[in-house]
């Protein structure tokens, strides 16, 4: 994990139906390159939110 990273709710669309996956990167770009790389290019994303008040070393 970076230094400085965050967790991000990614909101995606997939056959109708709505999903949300976490993913942690420093910024909600960084966090939506790494979605499309681990789900592939086509995935549709609605909108990335970043979770606050959330402690990534426990």
């Amino acid at each position: 994990m970076k230094c400085g990273a965050k967790r991000y709710l990614v909101l995606t669309e997939d056959n109708g139906e709505q999903q949300i996956k976490t993913v942690i990167a420093r910024t909600p770009a960084e966090a939506r390159k790494k979605f499309r790389s681990t789900y592939g290019i086509k995935a549709q994303i609605i909108s990335v939110k970043e979770v606050k008040g959330y402690n990534l070393k426990s």
